[in-house]
């Protein structure tokens, strides 16, 4: 077995974390669903369930992870042997497995478009040529899997470079290019005459639009985003030194994701707004409507560039942390060597990526529980299997663990002081708060 690696710095920690939890689900997905879900009152609830519920999730799961200083599996087989605990890990494993699998479709997107905006095929403001183009690129049956293996591709070579010089060093140089890109596309778009209406939209809650549904998804992106309930977390927890603020991290990690999907819909919602475009277009938003926008703006080609590059890398960021979980779960419990178990997970995910990007076109009509491949793993991974991942890591910290084990890993072994309150707030909303709510919704969600 390979020699277990470590990140390098706190900065390091914090780009890697914050990589992870700004990706599509910022970019992508938040804006859409914020689209179809009614607007500021998607926001606030959703911020409800990243502030009072996600982080109590992240603490439990970085506890866990840098406890044991193992990957998903073996951690609960370090902290709990000769229990079943072990298995709660093949959940996590799973989760990023089903993630990355229709992940990398999106991701092989974001490729294709970055590859049309240098190519200036952005020109037309038709909305119809350019949902023609949307729906072309993604019911073919051979560019989409191009892309998405060029994209798979970049993401093993990445992880294949290890913690500190593949993941820590790139994510070093991509969050703040990604950070930089976003607001110069935020700026522009919150200025474009008409723009307000969308401000509205964002900031103006409507909570007569709330339904089951919208708990569902606020609850599903908060998880997807933050990449609770998939053994991120836990994994890169596992490679960070014991002097590292968990809170801080957590916090951080937390308002960094927030910043990012709250400026992500600045860069687009206005802009929708502002060209008369309906705000629930769904998951196309970002690929038909952007174009059409930026094919109306001054420096629009620029703009489209910019904003398909900074795609990508959201994109990769976060693809790269799925993987790692996988990849670190084979090294370490099969005693495979870095490369092998790469060529392993790649090999898998390809299949299943392959399935997911045919049902946006020939196996559209092949369903499961009423689902084609992409939503299933979509829907499965963000409202099933992450908040399992979830629940199962805050019973096992609020309930198996002793409560000065949590207390010491917290404090890093006492070097970091906290107030009583802020200590016992926290435990107990690992132990009640965070496993009732998260038992209740998806329950809830399931019927």
């Amino acid at each position: 077995m390979e020699k277990r690696e470590s990140f390098g710095s706190g900065f390091g920690v914090l780009v890697a974390m914050a990589g992870s939890a700004v990706g599509l689900g910022n970019l992508w997905r938040f804006p859409y669903l914020v689209g179809t879900n009614g607007g500021a009152a998607f926001i606030i609830i959703y911020l409800a369930f990243v502030f009072l519920l996600a982080l109590p999730i992240m603490y439990s799961e970085f506890i866990v992870g840098r406890r044991s200083q193992a990957n998903v599996f073996g951690a609960y087989k370090v902290l709990a042997p000769k229990t079943g605990w072990c298995n709660v890990g093949l959940v996590y494993v799973m989760a990023s497995l089903f993630i990355i699998s229709f992940y990398c479709v999106v991701g092989g997107w974001t490729i294709n478009y970055f590859w049309k905006s240098v190519t200036f095929r952005f020109t037309t403001a038709d909305t119809a040529v350019l949902g023609d183009m949307f729906n072309n690129t993604v019911t073919s049956n051979s560019e989409p899997l191009i892309f998405m293996l060029i994209f798979l591709i970049a993401t093993a070579l990445i992880v294949m470079a290890g913690i500190k010089d593949g993941i820590e060093r790139y994510t070093k140089v991509m969050m703040p290019i990604l950070f930089v890109i976003v607001v110069v596309v935020a700026v522009r778009s919150v200025t474009l005459p008409g723009s307000a209406a969308g401000l509205e939209f964002l900031f103006k809650p409507d909570f007569s639009l709330v339904t089951g549904k919208t708990l569902l998804d606020a609850l599903g992106q908060a998880f997807f985003s933050l990449s609770i309930g998939c053994g991120t977390i836990m994994t890169y927890g596992s490679y960070v030194s014991k002097k590292e603020n968990i809170a801080g991290l957590s916090a951080q990690t937390a308002m960094t994701d927030t910043l990012f999907a709250i400026i992500a819909g600045l860069a687009i919602m206005p802009a929708v707004f502002a060209f008369g475009i309906s705000p629930s277009e769904g998951p196309g938003l970002v690929f038909v409507t952007l174009p059409y926008i930026f094919a109306q703006l001054p420096f629009g080609a620029f703009l489209a560039i910019l904003f398909f590059f900074m795609l990508f890398i959201a994109a990769i960021t976060s693809s790269i942390s799925q993987l790692e979980v996988i990849v670190s779960y084979l090294i370490e419990e099969f005693r495979m060597s870095r490369k092998l178990a790469i060529t392993l997970s790649v090999s898998v995910i390809t299949v299943f990526g392959v399935l997911c990007s045919l049902s946006q076109g020939t196996l559209a009509d092949v369903k499961i529980f009423g689902y084609n491949f992409f939503d299933f793993f979509d829907t499965t991974s963000a409202n099933i299997l992450l908040p399992l991942g979830g629940f199962f890591a805050v019973i096992f910290v609020g309930w198996k663990m002793k409560r000065p084990d949590v207390v010491d890993e917290f404090t890093s072994g006492g070097m970091r002081k906290y107030s009583r309150f802020f200590l016992n707030f926290s435990y107990y909303s690992i132990k009640y708060l965070a496993p009732i709510v998260v038992a209740v919704v998806l329950i809830s969600g399931l019927i």
